[in-house]
């Protein structure tokens, strides 16, 4: 009679390990150890980040202004506050976040259309204003031209800083020499867009001489307690003849 042998290992804890084995007479035994009791940990990662963060209340709100919750008279530093409170209080959720953006980008959109709007209204009315004016006129606004900004600027600053110069040297001598070389800059300047020096020069002495003579008769009728004893009138004159020559030399064609 053959015996039964069972073999156990208390340290194996697969499932395979619980099959019967049986003799030859049919006597069995099953094997069925224990698994221990093991339980897995929970990832952080399984929780949804999307319910515990703050939802824009006015996602949905079509007009952007009262989505921003501003009016409609607010100032663009107004407009910018609300957006970067309302971006910094619901930056963690995106919908929120992209919600915030488009609003502001549309009142910014809206607003850059109503000032091209406004700069387009003020050129026709101009120009309504042009053609309806006497003929003299329009030959006169067609020698004048607009310059950038920048040029008028560095122009502004070389007849002022003659003018200053003129000024603080009115005790010692006469403005001759800063009025020779403003002419000069402003036969230069013409010369540059007219593309003749013969016109440029007739047009800056042109200038000068209208200056002058607008000097002479204007100077008189200023009161003598607003001026300065070393102010003379051919300073004074000079004065007048640096606005003509920076006129001259900036806005004509």
């Amino acid at each position: 009679m053959a015996s039964t042998l069972i073999f156990s290992s208390p340290r194996l804890s697969s499932p395979f390990f619980g099959q019967k084995l049986s003799t030859e007479k049919g006597n069995s035994r099953s094997f069925r150890p224990s698994l221990p009791n093991f339980r897995s940990p929970t990832c952080t990662l399984d929780a949804s980040f999307g319910d515990n963060m703050t939802k824009f209340p006015r996602i949905r709100v079509w007009d952007p202004f009262k989505r921003l919750g501003v009016s409609r008279d607010a100032s663009e530093e107004e407009i910018w506050s609300a957006r970067n409170f309302l971006l910094d209080q619901y930056s963690g959720h995106e919908r929120s976040a992209e919600s915030i953006e488009a609003a502001f980008e549309r009142i910014l959109m809206n607003s850059f259309k109503n000032r091209k709007r406004t700069k387009i209204n003020l050129k026709t009315r101009l120009k309504e204003k042009v053609e309806e004016s006497p003929p003299w006129v329009k030959t006169l606004i067609s020698f004048v031209e607009i310059p950038p900004g920048v040029i008028i600027l560095r122009r502004l600053f070389l007849f002022g800083f003659m003018a200053c110069w003129s000024v603080l040297n009115s005790a010692e001598a006469g403005p001759a020499f800063q009025v020779a070389i403003s002419l000069a800059a402003c036969v230069y300047f013409l010369n540059d867009k007219m593309k003749s020096l013969v016109r440029a020069a007739i047009t800056g002495f042109v200038a000068l001489v209208l200056g002058w003579i607008c000097g002479s008769l204007l100077v008189p009728m200023i009161p003598t307690f607003l001026l300065q004893p070393t102010w003379t009138l051919e300073l004074l004159t000079s004065l007048v003849v640096y606005v003509f020559l920076f006129l001259a030399c900036t806005f004509l064609k």
